[in-house]
């Protein structure tokens, strides 16, 4: 286990990393016998420095959601990080590119509560009875480590985009908001276009046979630490695509067919 000092070591070369743009080197190659723990402990300490900035958290998010992903990852279950106010962009936004080191876009659909949910033992029932609407989402993604180390080679691991905030840089929410028991969240397809080009496709079975069941994991994850999920709070479900990098003047259109879309321009 890390020390406290380690935590906050790392917790800052992080924000260092953030906001001037540049990579910072791997907890776990800085680390060898780095673990989950010390990874959401990183993460926990570079949300509190936001937070002490102004940028109060309004939500989570779950990544690593679907079988493809855990397998490239090597590992059997999703993560999660924080969302923060300065984090979310409206339907149309022309989003900086001078806030990300190298942006990538993703598809999938946020949890909006209107109750409190809390583990251990929270089902998909209790996360679909919580639940105000759902609402077409795009994440923003961006790595703050190396992703392969300039001294050792070696390449950064989960561990390593589980202390980085699990990679989440912003989103993008638009569409149309929907009750939960509307549609059938199962059979949520959507259509990436980049440049008009379809860049990615998919449907939200993809995660964890129910995009729902990603925030009954969470609210389970985060028991033994005595938090919840809030009302009001904004939930990002986990991704149904794959990432499609985003460049200055790229323009992307987020099709979710029924759900409505999500248009965005990163500049």
């Amino acid at each position: 286990m890390l020390t406290e000092a380690q935590i906050d070591t790392l917790a800052r070369a992080y924000h260092a990393a953030e906001k001037e743009r540049q990579r910072t080197r791997a907890p776990s190659v800085l680390h060898p016998g780095l673990t989950v723990d010390d990874a959401y402990a990183i993460q926990r300490r570079w949300v509190e420095l936001k937070v002490a900035e102004g940028k109060p958290m309004r939500g989570r998010k779950i990544g690593l959601t679907s079988r493809a992903m855990q397998r490239q990852a090597n590992i059997a279950e999703p993560d999660y990080g924080a969302l923060l106010a300065d984090m979310f962009y409206d339907n149309g936004a022309e989003i900086p590119m001078s806030r990300f080191i190298q942006p990538r876009l993703e598809c999938e659909l946020g949890f909006v509560l209107g109750r409190r949910l809390q583990g251990p033992g929270c089902t998909i029932f209790d996360v679909l009875s919580a639940t105000d609407y759902v609402v077409p989402a795009c994440e923003i993604v961006d790595g703050r480590t190396h992703r392969i180390d300039p001294e050792t080679q070696q390449p950064r691991c989960v561990l390593d985009s589980i202390a980085d905030n699990a990679g989440n840089a912003a989103l993008v929410i638009g569409g149309r908001p929907i009750r939960p028991l509307d549609v059938d969240l199962r059979w949520v397809a959507v259509l990436c276009y980049r440049n008009n080009v379809i860049e990615e496709s998919g449907v939200a079975a993809a995660v964890l046979n129910h995009p729902a069941n990603g925030v009954a994991w969470l609210a389970d994850r985060l028991a033994p630490f005595d938090e919840a999920l809030e009302p009001g709070q904004f939930i990002l479900g986990g991704s149904f695509t794959g990432t499609v990098e985003a460049r200055a003047g790229d323009a992307f259109h987020v099709d979710y067919g029924p759900l409505g879309s999500i248009s965005c321009r990163f500049v």
